[in-house]
């Protein structure tokens, strides 16, 4: 009997109620242990990896997610293997499945379109097998953190982002200059093979040729044979005005660079505002806290008290201020959407910790006209 064939949610290790930030965070985590480029001596990581990522594309995505839902409760899946082994090149027939898969669907009152449209099928095919077919790039997810001022009044940050690039010195294909390739065997050079799931077959992109249809003579000494390689590349990134942890910005045509001279993907900036050690946000209002000492707290006082904007306010402080007494000065807080909030002020009244015999004495009087006792 065929070994068990895991769902997406298997996949990913993660129940059916699961939410988007569950996912993310299952899908990053399982992204990272099996990328190819941290396992280069495990072949079966490609092959996990693809598996992941086709996973995640489905489950992120909510209608994507919820057709797939839906075909899975009408029992379209068979997830004990009762297809045989499964792994077939694409356009051959999967075992028990009567030479049935998603690409006889097209005529079927749209259900394959609904499948095409669960797995991007079509779309992930292999440049080398279609004659230089040109295919978009990926698209990149990536945090930058932003200084506290930054965020607020808006700026820019430049950022050394690590991302996976088409080979300069192969151009792609993985061969060292002036060696050729040959047809890989595992699917035929097509760059794709299907995986028998019950009556249906799942394509995806040959973890053997990582899509290409195509495997190196002899490897290229710069990419090892695999046609892409890890670098860095440093962007300026404009944060806008008022920016907050969790908002995004959408940067076109900066992500992963497409295949066969392809338009590149887009890269996606979730933004991370540091903590200050003076300013706290709340929304649109900035808060701050400003120690006085006990005269100033008793007769009464001025302060100089910075803003978020740079600018350095009086705050008049009149006598008998209590500690926690809050003061407002507005305008001077968070400024997005032509709103602009306001900042607010807590005074800290602090104790001398230690009095001279002539300050206790002083002290000690001022109990007795007082009324106060020590």
């Amino acid at each position: 009997m065929a070994a068990r064939k895991p769902d997406f949610y298997d996949l990913l290790g993660v129940g059916e109620k699961a939410g988007q930030d569950e996912i993310k965070k299952a899908y990053r985590k399982l992204a990272k242990r099996y990328h190819p480029d941290a396992n280069p001596e495990d072949p079966q990581a490609a092959d996990r990896f693809k598996e992941i990522g086709e996973a995640y594309a489905v489950l992120s995505d909510a209608e994507k997610r919820k057709q797939y839902d839906r075909m899975r409760r009408l029992g379209a899946f068979d997830f004990t293997g009762g297809a045989g082994p499964g792994r077939r090149a694409s356009g051959e027939a999967s075992p028990g499945t009567g030479g049935f898969s998603f690409d006889d669907m097209g005529g079927i009152g749209g259900l394959g379109d609904i499948f095409s449209s669960i797995f991007d099928l079509g779309r992930k095919g292999s440049a080398g097998a279609r004659g230089g077919e040109r295919h978009r790039g990926s698209n990149v997810e990536y945090v930058v953190e932003v200084p506290f001022e930054i965020a607020v009044k808006g700026g820019k940050v430049s950022i050394n982002m690590p991302i996976t690039e088409e080979c300069a010195t192969c151009g792609g294909n993985g061969a060292a200059p002036g060696s050729g390739t040959h047809r890989c065997k595992e699917c035929g050079g097509t760059g794709s093979v299907s995986f028998g799931q019950g009556g249906f077959a799942v394509k995806r992109p040959c973890p053997a040729c990582v899509g290409r249809g195509i495997l190196p003579d002899v490897p290229c000494p710069s990419c090892q044979g695999r046609g892409q390689v890890r670098q860095t590349r440093k962007i300026q990134v404009t944060v806008p005005e008022g920016v907050e942890t969790g908002s995004k910005v959408r940067l076109s045509g900066q992500g992963e660079r497409g295949q066969g001279g392809g338009i590149a993907g887009d890269l996606m900036i979730t933004f991370k505002v540091k903590s200050h050690r003076f300013f706290r946000r709340d929304g649109l209002d900035i808060h701050v806290t400003v120690p006085v000492n006990i005269v100033q707290a008793t007769l009464g006082s001025k302060i100089r008290v910075r803003t978020v904007s740079g600018k350095r306010v009086v705050l008049t402080v009149p006598p008998g201020t209590q500690s926690g007494t809050k003061f407002r000065i507005r305008g001077q807080g968070v400024e997005k959407g032509g709103r602009i909030g306001d900042q607010y002020v807590e005074v800290r009244v602090e104790v001398p910790e230690s009095l001279t015999d002539e300050q206790q004495e002083q002290m000690a009087r001022f109990a007795e006209t007082t009324g106060l006792r020590h």
